[in-house]
């Protein structure tokens, strides 16, 4: 079995949202779960950077910037929710935003009325 990629990252980013999560089940609006999760997150000694411009390219080309909620590291995305589920145009968005730029791991999370929905994606090879 092969290291996951960005393996203590990952463990981190899944403990904070739980964490999170479990102080506010559905409770609260999306920018106040960002503002909380951003203090676990930096609790957890990650560098995190909230609201990061970065820039999307196509054949070489800027077309666009996408503004996830968090950078983690230098080295993840997250983009977070606080929806009742997550829909397929949120999953969809959320891939073609990991296209379009050079990180290589995201999070899609949620932060939902009746639980904490999670996805991480990478996005590597396919990338060539």
């Amino acid at each position: 079995m092969s290291k996951l990629l960005y393996e203590k990252e990952s463990y981190e980013i899944r403990g904070a949202c739980f964490s999170v999560w479990n102080e506010f089940k559905g409770a609260f609006k999306e920018k106040i779960i960002e503002n909380s999760l951003a203090r676990e997150l930096k609790d957890r000694s990650l560098n995190v950077e909230q609201q990061k411009r970065i820039e999307i390219f196509y054949k070489d080309e800027k077309v666009g910037t996408y503004v996830p909620d968090f950078v983690i590291n230098n080295k993840v995305i997250l983009e977070i929710k606080s929806k009742p589920y997550l829909a397929d145009e949120d999953k969809r968005q959320f891939w073609q935003y990991m296209k379009g730029s050079e990180y290589r791991l995201g999070f899609l999370i949620n932060f939902g009325a009746k639980k904490l929905e999670m996805i991480r994606k990478v996005y590597d090879t396919a990338r060539k």
